[in-house]
């Protein structure tokens, strides 16, 4: 069963949905909560489908004319661990996954080093689309797609959230910080207790080979909050 404050959070997510959640008149009872948080869990599970068709679907902004396929995330949907990247590139693009490519590689030896796998975790990006050139998002680009990542998080239930890169962190964290000193922080994503380390994208590591050692570090943080 569901903490209280996580069933409030996931029926105001279902709400801006569209999905139904009937709340019983003597809900204040505990027994009739109790069928509350039921009814819930069984919307939760019929939300992930519909989540992902209105991905699909999505023209909320620019991006919809120019992408080839939405690229909705990848893993385990109850999955203790979540990585969060900034946006899908070309290859993403293509193939409808993300993290595939050179970077890709390096985030599977990242999982690796640790004893994971992404078959182990949900990896999804901020953007559901690609933007054209591999430009970085925009503001306006990661408004329209927030509702999909809060919904996502929402069903995930993470007892942990890796950001990768910058606008990942900054979207997370609701801030502007260097990513430096994110990552020397102890987060937790706002409105909720779950920890949230931020680290460099595996994209950037290909560019500053010399930021692996600061990765490892953020990785050996990642299992010791797991374990």
């Amino acid at each position: 069963m569901m903490q209280t404050g996580t069933t409030k959070r996931q029926a105001a997510i279902l709400g801006d949905m569209g999905v139904d959640v009937w709340v019983p008149r003597d809900a204040a009872d505990p027994e009739a909560a109790g069928h509350l948080d039921s009814a819930i869990d069984s919307d939760l599970e019929g939300s992930w489908p519909r989540l992902q068709s209105e991905v699909e679907a999505c023209q909320r902004c620019d991006l919809a004319a120019t992408r080839t396929q939405t690229v909705f995330g990848i893993g385990d949907p109850h999955a203790d661990l979540m990585f969060i990247g900034e946006a899908p590139g070309a290859e993403e693009d293509r193939r409808g996954e993300p993290f595939v490519g050179r970077a890709g590689k390096l985030l599977d030896a990242m999982l690796f080093s640790i004893g994971l796998t992404r078959q182990s975790i949900f990896i999804c990006n901020v953007l559901k689309c690609r933007p054209p050139n591999n430009n970085d998002p925009q503001s306006a680009q990661i408004e329209a797609c927030s509702s999909y990542l809060d919904a996502q998080i929402a069903y995930v239930q993470p007892k942990l959230i890796v950001a990768l890169g910058r606008f990942a962190a900054h979207r997370l964290l609701k801030t502007d910080a260097p990513v430096w000193r994110m990552r020397e922080s102890d987060n937790l994503l706002p409105d909720s207790d779950i920890p949230l380390v931020v680290t460099y994208h595996p994209a950037s590591l290909l560019r500053n080979p010399d930021n692996k050692a600061r990765v490892w570090q953020d990785l050996c943080k990642v299992r010791k909050l797991l374990s």
